[in-house]
């Protein structure tokens, strides 16, 4: 037997049985065929093909910009990579938000296009239309509360969310409007820990956390962050695990100067 057919697929049943047995769900952004199959051989359980993408793959500011087609496209590269993990792709700004008829047809062209496990929506009561109706055609939904970057613009801050009595009470209804919609699992972004574990403790389904303390069922980072590459980003709850920006720029500099000086390429590095 070899070993490729050894692998057992992440699947949204092993969430929750991961989740009954108390195990930690690991989540990581992927946003390209060689990062993706690095995070998937190492063994993450899940890699979320964020919109995130529109910050450290392309430079803007916000995630508002990053259109469906674009999303399709590191949706693909991504679910080429992958063997192991459950891959779950952002539906955009725009492609869901007060529109259920465009939501499921966005929500469509990302499980045919990208052949990915589930995508994921920022929003509860508010979109639970988009909701319903993407989980009446059979696609899996990932739920996002707590700090939604795709409302950036309502917030005007990326400050903590639901510090006070009235937020935290309409997160709670929406994890509850969520889960009981059919939701397989939500992120809870930038909230208090103490919120997270109430929300996590309640629930049936995973609750992963970002910035949502360790009482909830699983973590998730965006690799770009988790691995130093980008510097000007430092939330609290942002652990480096490398500085890979400075280890990439020692190499470059090394190459220019080996370059600069002809000891690039040597007699066995020539044909």
């Amino acid at each position: 037997m070899s070993v490729q057919s050894e692998i057992k697929k992440v699947t949204t049943h092993r969430l929750s049985e991961m989740k009954l047995r108390g195990e930690k769900i690991a989540m990581l952004t992927a946003y390209d065929y060689s990062m993706a199959s690095l995070v998937d051989e190492a063994g993450i359980d899940v890699v979320l093909v964020g919109d995130s993408a529109s910050n450290v793959m392309a430079g803007h500011e916000t995630t508002l910009p990053i259109t469906l087609d674009q999303m399709i496209y590191h949706g693909v590269s991504v679910v080429r990579a992958v063997k192991r993990a459950l891959v779950v792709v952002d539906l955009p700004f725009g492609t869901y938000q007060g529109n259920s008829r465009e939501a499921l047809s966005s929500a469509i062209r990302i499980m045919k296009e990208t052949a990915a496990d589930a995508v994921k929506l920022e929003g509860g009561a508010e979109i639970i239309e988009s909701v319903n109706r993407i989980l009446s055609a059979g696609i899996p939904i990932m739920g996002h509360l707590g700090l939604m970057p795709q409302s950036i613009h309502k917030y005007g801050t990326y400050t903590v969310r639901a510090k006070e009595e009235a937020e935290a009470e309409k997160l709670i209804s929406d994890a509850r409007l969520l889960e009981e919609a059919g939701c397989f699992a939500i992120v809870l972004e930038k909230i208090p820990a103490k919120l997270g574990k109430i929300i996590a403790d309640e629930l049936k389904i995973p609750v992963i956390g970002i910035g949502a303390g360790g009482g909830v069922d699983g973590q998730v980072l965006v690799i770009h962050d988790l691995l130093g590459i980008t510097q000007q980003f430092s939330p609290r709850f942002l652990r480096r695990y490398h500085n890979l920006a400075a280890e990439i720029k020692g190499a470059v500099g090394n190459y220019i100067q080996d370059v600069k000086t002809t000891d690039f390429p040597n007699e066995k590095e020539q044909y």
